[in-house]
C-alpha cells in the first residue's frame, strides 16, 4: 500500500510537470477562432482583436472562422464538438446565455459545454433608423410605433442574438409591436438598414462605428446606463422616451469543455495582457466598447447570471422555440 501511495503521487507530479511543459511550449500549430456570426458584427470584430493580438503574443497564426447561421448555434456547436486541445477557441456575446431559453432543443449546454476564459469587453447597442423613418429620437420612435404597430420592422443578427434581445426588451418596457426581420449576422443586417430594406436596428456599437458617420443612418439612442465618450452627444434609451430601459452588451472568450486547465490559463494570461493594453484599449473605445478582462471565474459566474436574466425577458416575450 505504502508503495502504491508513492507511485501515485510519482505519477501525479509527473503528469503535472508534462502539462506544465504542455502549457509553455503551447501552440505548436494554428489556433482558430470561430465566430458564430458573418463578418461585419461585433463579435467579429472583437475576435479579430483577439486573434490580431493572440498571434503576435504566441508567436503563431490565429485564424478568424465564421460561422453562422442558426442565430449563433451552428458555429457553437461547432466549438462544442471541437478537440479539447486549445486549438480551437470561440468569441461569443450576450446571446450565448439566451439561447438555452430561445432553443429548448439547443444541441449544447452554453455552461457544461464550454470552458471559460474570460470577458473581452462590454458595450452598449446603439439605436439606429434609416433616414427614411420619420424620428430624430426614442420619444418619436415610440409615438410612431404606437400610431402604426407591427408597420416598422428591426434587423437582428439572428434570433436569439444580443441585437434581438436588445429590441425585445425594448418592445417589452416601451410597450410597442414592431416585427423581427432576422439576419445572419450584424454585417447583412447593417448592409439591409443602409439599403431601407428595414426601418431600424440596434447594433453593436462596434459594428455601428464605422457607418455612423455616413449619414447612411441615423443614430436615435444609446442603450446602456450612461451616454458613452465615443457618442458623447446621443442620450440613453432610458433618458429619451423609455425610462428603466438598460442593456449592455458583452463579449468573451471560451474553448470546449475538457480543455486542460494549463492551456486556459495561458489563454487567460494573454488574453489579459492585450486586453489591459493603451492600444486595445483605444482601439475598442473609438468604437464605444470598453476593455474587461477578469478570470474565468469570474467570466462563469457572468454567464450564469445571465442565463437566468434572460430566461426572464424570453418568458414574458413569448420566444422560446420561435
Amino acid at each position: 500500500m505504502h508503495n502504491y501511495m508513492i507511485l501515485l503521487i510519482y505519477l501525479s507530479c509527473a503528469w503535472a510537470v508534462a502539462c506544465g511543459v504542455r502549457a509553455q511550449t503551447f501552440p505548436v500549430k494554428p489556433v482558430r477562432i470561430i465566430v458564430p456570426y458573418a463578418p461585419g458584427g461585433g463579435s467579429d470584430f472583437v475576435a479579430r482583436l483577439c486573434a490580431q493580438s493572440l498571434q503576435q503574443q504566441l508567436g503563431q497564426n490565429v485564424i478568424v472562422e465564421n460561422r453562422s447561421g442558426a442565430g449563433g448555434i451552428i458555429g457553437t456547436e461547432a466549438a462544442a464538438k471541437a478537440a479539447p486541445d486549445g486549438y480551437t477557441l470561440l468569441v461569443v456575446p450576450i446571446s450565448h446565455a439566451a439561447n438555452i431559453s430561445l432553443t429548448p432543443k439547443l444541441p449544447f449546454h452554453p455552461e457544461k459545454d464550454f470552458a471559460p476564459i474570460v470577458q473581452i469587453a462590454s458595450a452598449a447597442n446603439v439605436v439606429l433608423a434609416h433616414p427614411s423613418v420619420p424620428v430624430r429620437g426614442m420619444a418619436d420612435l415610440v409615438k410612431l410605433a404606437r400610431a402604426r404597430p407591427t408597420e416598422l420592422t428591426y434587423a437582428s443578427s439572428g434570433s436569439g442574438s444580443s441585437t434581438h434581445l436588445a429590441t425585445e426588451l425594448f418592445k417589452m418596457l416601451a410597450k410597442v409591436d414592431v416585427l423581427h426581420v432576422p439576419y445572419k449576422g450584424g454585417g447583412p443586417a447593417l448592409v439591409d438598414l443602409i439599403a431601407g430594406q428595414v426601418s431600424m436596428y440596434f447594433a453593436s456599437l462596434p459594428a455601428a462605428g464605422p457607418h455612423l458617420k455616413s449619414g447612411r443612418v441615423r443614430a436615435l439612442a444609446v442603450t446602456g446606463k450612461h451616454r458613452v465618450a465615443a457618442l458623447a452627444d446621443l442620450p440613453t434609451v432610458h433618458e429619451s422616451g423609455v425610462p428603466g430601459y438598460e442593456y449592455i452588451g458583452w463579449y468573451g472568450l471560451l474553448a470546449p469543455a475538457a480543455t486542460p486547465a494549463a492551456i486556459i490559463a495561458r489563454f487567460n494570461a494573454e488574453a489579459n495582457k492585450f486586453i489591459k493594453t493603451k492600444e486595445f484599449s483605444e482601439r475598442i473605445a473609438a468604437d464605444g466598447a470598453e476593455p474587461t478582462g477578469g478570470t474565468p471565474e469570474t467570466f462563469a459566474a457572468l454567464i450564469r447570471s445571465e442565463i437566468i436574466k434572460w430566461a426572464a425577458v424570453v418568458k414574458h416575450s413569448g420566444l422560446a422555440g420561435k
